[in-house]
């Protein structure tokens, strides 16, 4: 039966001694990852602890631990306008950086000294800072009438609870605003199309558009006339086809009334005859028919008759007039 021997006296006082300093020197980050958004302020929060007995002479932040320099981040020329220490010399140590970019994601930590040779303490590990963008997730194009949904995302989860806007063509969709990150479109209609940025509620950094192309069959299908609708015998007269549709309508089929099979094909269309004539206009979505136009086709012989008729009337009334 061995019998395990109690440490000498001296060395539980050391070990409790040791216990009892390490206690008291301590940074506590709130956040030890930050994710925020580019262009935008970041709080990181924090507090320290420290033996009664010390007086804290300085305290300030690092992004780096070389060697045993440790360079103040309040004198660095990229950072001294955009830090403000929010924090004290007694517990607080809380710093905001503004205006964050992608060259600011750094590991960072919170320092201070005593009064005593010995008496200084780094927080680690520190607070990891990531900026991020938003980029707009949508499908590159959508039929009228169908549901969409638009995503803004961004590279990491945002730390601070975030609200969305969006806009439409720069303009803020204002009862759009939500707190999830997307954007439902129920039976999206062709005026939904345009260029979709995202935002955070609050920040002016506004992600790049991203165009959203709603497809849909031909509307407001018309013919015009080029020139006169009434022609001579053995003229034409051209009629035009156009139509409101994305993609834009590439099959055109013209019918004259009363009868059931086409009498031309192509956007415009040559008519040698009296009649009512209406197109079609057709995309891979659907298609859709104009209203009837008419055109008057007038014999040569009548024209003759009535320009002799009309010349005639003309020389009577002038005899006339010479004689009175």
């Amino acid at each position: 039966m061995s019998v395990r021997m109690a440490p000498p006296l001296p060395l539980i006082f050391l070990i409790m001694i040791h216990r009892v300093s390490s206690a008291d020197w301590a940074v506590s980050y709130s956040h030890s990852h930050i994710c925020a958004l580019k262009n935008s302020s970041v709080t990181m929060s924090c507090t320290y602890t420290y033996p009664t007995e010390r007086q804290i002479m300085r305290v300030f932040w690092i992004k780096t631990v070389v060697g045993v320099e440790y360079p103040d981040l309040s004198e660095d020329p990229e950072y001294r306008q955009r830090l403000q220490y929010l924090g004290d010399k007694q517990q607080n140590c809380t710093i905001r950086l503004s205006h964050v970019t992608q060259k600011d994601e750094q590991m960072y930590y919170f320092r201070f000294t005593t009064d005593v040779t010995d008496g200084k303490w780094i927080g680690q590990p520190g607070v990891t800072l990531t900026v991020t963008d938003l980029q707009v997730e949508s499908p590159e194009r959508v039929t009228e009438g169908d549901s969409v949904r638009l995503t803004c995302k961004s590279s990491c989860t945002l730390t601070d609870r975030a609200t969305f806007i969006w806009y439409r063509n720069s303009q803020p969709l204002t009862e759009r605003r939500d707190t999830n990150n997307q954007l439902l479109l129920q039976s999206v209609r062709r005026e939904d199309a345009g260029r979709y940025s995202c935002a955070l509620h609050g920040h002016t950094y506004i992600s790049p558009a991203v165009h959203l192309n709603v497809t849909y069959p031909p509307r407001n299908v018309s013919v015009s006339i080029t020139g006169s609708a009434e022609i001579v015998e053995g003229d034409s007269v051209t009629l035009i086809c156009s139509s409101d549709s994305n993609p834009p309508a590439l099959n055109f089929s013209w019918f004259k009334e009363n009868q059931s099979s086409a009498v031309g094909s192509g956007q415009s269309f040559s008519a040698l005859q009296s009649g009512r004539f209406y197109c079609e206009a057709q995309n891979e979505h659907g298609s859709q028919r104009s209203d009837a136009v008419t055109v008057t086709v007038k014999g040569r012989l009548l024209i003759l008759y009535v320009s002799f008729g009309v010349v005639c009337g003309a020389a009577a009334i002038i005899t006339m007039l010479l004689i009175w």
